[in-house]
């Protein structure tokens, strides 16, 4: 591949680091089946899900963290492979790819545990709960938004979030809940811990359609919490935080009311949750998202969504931390899908690509050297291209290869040792 090296910082850079990562899928993909590959099962599973995380997003993420010659705690895995991310359309949403990944069926945009025909379809997290492990939903989103609810939810409409919060506590009985959206569990009028209508967004305000549910959480024996004092002292498995009227940032453009500083950090949230669901003695399944890498895409604000994957990165090396002390646990970190059509390029004096949404966005430092780049976006949506996965620990060879985002629910199964109701 011809490249010009400028600045420090090759033109192709990200054309390199996504053929790298095909080679080896296509590798992976090529060894034997891994139907028999699973030796034994895995006790706990961790699953990362950076919203709108893309090879691009991941290789920003790392220049600006460790480097050119560095790599995060999400890329220094063993395992690899590449997603198709297609719901029942070439380019999905949020709400589809989740229920895909969870329940192992294609579906339309919007959809939460439901099938194309609008059928409930079972999740991996409820069959996590069936075998006897405890089950958590960590997120800097609302809670009930549409990544955490595909696994312990089945509603036709993903803004269906207070009847997503109710299912949580009455049905799928998630035994970890973390995260904003406290709107969604309070009526309206009744404002909760966050006030209503605060300065930094006005529109944010109660307005929760199934009575007051953290009234019902307490009752029901979850241990609620509003803040991070509260979170470390927390004791039992049963628990219920909500740090945030809606997610725990504010998504702006740059420089425009732009924010992210949770109440309680990504990394915070997931140390607690591991701790409090490891303490069943036959396992767990945390599901554990970072809504601002594409939330912040949605605004191509590169700056914040960067802080946003680094607050991820830090969370999977908690997890890894964990893992090694308990090896049989299933790490993995993965997209639902990718936002913007990010692409990293080399800094030049000029902007070739016109202003609006293509106007470069930049220049950001390389850690550990003098060098820059630049990030340039092609949309403000989403987009169709493949998304990488990494994983470690008990049965992480299932995930290698070039597969369908339909795939993780089976290889996830498999790795359980659950037998799947068709």
């Amino acid at each position: 591949m011809k490249s010009v090296k400028k600045n420090g910082i090759k033109a192709a850079i990200v054309g390199s680091a996504a053929a790298a990562l095909v080679v080896t899928s296509v590798i992976s993909a090529q060894a034997p089946d891994h139907a028999d590959a699973a030796s034994s099962k895995t006790k706990n599973v961790i699953l990362f899900i950076g919203d709108g995380m893309g090879t691009a997003q991941r290789d920003a993420i790392r220049l600006a963290t460790v480097g050119e010659k560095g790599s995060l705690a999400m890329d220094a895995m063993p395992s690899v492979g590449l997603i198709h991310t297609s719901s029942t359309v070439p380019v999905t949403d949020s709400a589809a790819s989740a229920t895909a990944y969870a329940s192992g069926v294609k579906t339309y945009n919007g959809a939460i545990g439901v099938d194309a025909n609008k059928k409930n379809v079972k999740t991996i997290m409820e069959y996590a709960k069936d075998a006897g492990k405890s089950t958590g939903v960590v997120t800097t989103s609302q809670v009930t938004d549409a990544t955490g609810a595909a696994f312990g939810a089945h509603v036709e409409d993903r803004s269906k979030q207070s009847e997503i919060a109710l299912q949580y506590l009455s049905k799928s009985k998630i035994d970890v809940i973390l995260g904003g959206g406290e709107d969604y569990w309070y009526p309206a009028g009744d404002p909760g811990k966050f006030k209503d209508e605060p300065a930094e967004d006005p529109s944010e305000k109660s307005k929760g359609t199934q009575l007051n549910l953290v009234n019902k959480a307490k009752a029901l024996g979850y241990n609620y919490v509003t803040n991070k004092t509260d979170l470390q002292k927390a004791k039992g498995g049963k628990l219920l935080g909500l740090f945030a009227n809606e997610e725990m940032f504010q998504q702006r453009p740059e420089g425009e009311g732009d924010l992210y500083n949770p109440v309680v950090s990504l990394p915070e949230m997931t140390k607690k949750a591991i701790s409090t669901l490891s303490a069943n003695k036959k396992g767990f399944f945390l599901m554990v998202e970072e809504e601002g890498t594409d939330e912040f895409a949605h605004q191509n604000n590169a700056k914040m969504m960067i802080k946003a994957g680094q607050e991820l990165d830090k969370s999977v090396q908690v997890a890894k931390d964990f893992a090694k002390k308990n090896p049989d646990t299933l790490v993995l970190v993965l997209a639902d899908h990718e936002t913007g059509g990010f692409s990293i390029e080399e800094v030049t004096a000029d902007d070739e690509s016109g202003d609006g949404i293509s106007k470069e966005d930049g220049p950001f430092a390389v850690a550990n050297s003098k060098f820059n780049f630049v990030v340039d976006w092609t949309t403000s949506g989403h987009t169709a291209v493949d998304i990488p996965i990494t994983a470690m620990g008990q049965n992480a060879e299932l995930f290698t290869g070039i597969y369908e985002n339909t795939e993780i629910f089976n290889k996830l199964a498999q790795a359980l040792g659950v037998k799947v109701k068709k």
